[in-house]
Parts: structure tokens; C-alpha cells; sequence
């Protein structure tokens, strides 16, 4: 039976969230996924405040109860005092995969030296993986471009929904004995 897909879109923003400033990164995120997937799929966005306890109400919200098989963030995720998404994500994670973060770390330092500042994660809870990405647009763009082709096997390993890309855009990894589920 193919799954519904529901891809969560977390801002945090402690301006964005009292309207102060317009949320650009995810609109960012949003648009990335409408180009890469080929699937059906729902967004279900989230803004919050740079508070750890909302942080992490929200991503359990999006994992165990909207049901959504990734959720990335935006934001949150340098050096600042009130910066705490990956604290929040390792809270709430089973499993931290260390290979997304160092990944989009890599690609961020071709760009800007500073992305060695950048404190992003990813995880598992439950059958949702969880990527924080950084807070520039442009950034969010180089990330997902860097990390995504990991991301629907990830998803499959999960027992999560099918993932399909528009290989013209960016092409999913998935070894050779993967094999898609039948549709009924």
C-alpha cells in the first residue's frame, strides 16, 4: 500500500513568530520540495519561537501525531545563546545519524567559512527522519541538495512512504536490492 507522504516545515524564529520578520526559510524549504518530489505530497508547516520546549512540542506534534515521515527545520542551529533546535531535536530523537550534519557542514564551507559554526543534526523518531537546516534560503538550497539523496532510503529503512525525486532535479540513492512497494 503506498503511503501518504507529509513533509513537516518547522521555522524558528523568535522574530518570525512575533511577526517581525517575514519567514523566508520555510517558503525556502517548501519550494525545494515541490521541485525535487515527483510524489503526491501534503507540507505541514510549523512556526515557533526559539524555545526549546516549543521546539520540541512541535516536532512531536509532526512525528507522532501529523504523521510526517521528514521534517526539517530551519533555524536555530548557530551559536547564539538562543539557538537550541539541535538540543531540541537530540531530545526527542531515538537515533542521531552524524553523517547529515557533518554532510551539510562540508558543502556549507565551499560557500562561507563560517559554516563551521553551524551546529546542524538529523535523527530518527519513530518513523519520521528530522534534518535541521540553516536559516539562509540559499543555504537551505545547497543542504537538501547535499544531504537528500540519502534521505528517501533513510525513509524506506524507516518504514516509511515510498520517496520519489524528478531525477532532473536531484536523484534519490537506493542499493540495487531496494525495491519499490507495489501499489494497491
Amino acid at each position: 500500500m503506498i503511503q501518504q507522504v507529509r513533509i513537516g516545515l518547522l521555522t524558528v524564529s523568535d522574530r518570525a513568530s512575533r511577526g517581525e520578520y517575514e519567514d523566508l526559510g520555510g517558503p525556502a524549504m517548501k519550494a525545494w520540495f515541490e521541485k525535487a518530489l515527483t510524489n503526491k505530497w501534503e507540507a505541514v508547516p510549523r512556526l515557533v519561537p526559539d524555545e526549546q520546549a516549543q521546539v520540541e512540542a512541535a516536532l512531536i506534534e509532526l512525528a507522532d501525531k501529523e504523521k510526517c515521515c521528514l521534517i526539517v527545520t530551519t533555524g536555530g542551529t548557530g551559536p547564539a545563546l538562543r539557538d537550541i533546535t539541535p538540543e531540541a531535536t537530540k531530545a526527542v530523537c531515538q537515533k542521531i545519524l552524524d553523517g547529515f550534519g557533518e554532510q551539510m557542514r562540508a558543502v556549507s564551507l565551499q560557500y562561507v567559512p563560517t559554516a563551521i559554526l553551524s551546529r546542524q543534526i538529523a535523527g530518527i523518531r519513530g518513523q519520521s527522519l528530522i534534518i535541521n537546516l540553516p536559516g539562509k534560503p540559499s543555504a537551505i538550497d545547497d543542504c537538501l541538495n547535499a544531504v537528500f539523496p540519502a534521505v528517501p532510503y533513510c525513509i524506506d529503512l524507516i518504514e516509511g512512504p515510498y520517496l520519489e525525486s524528478d531525477e532532473s532535479v536531484i536523484k534519490a540513492f537506493r542499493p540495487k536490492h531496494a525495491k519499490k512497494p507495489e501499489t494497491k
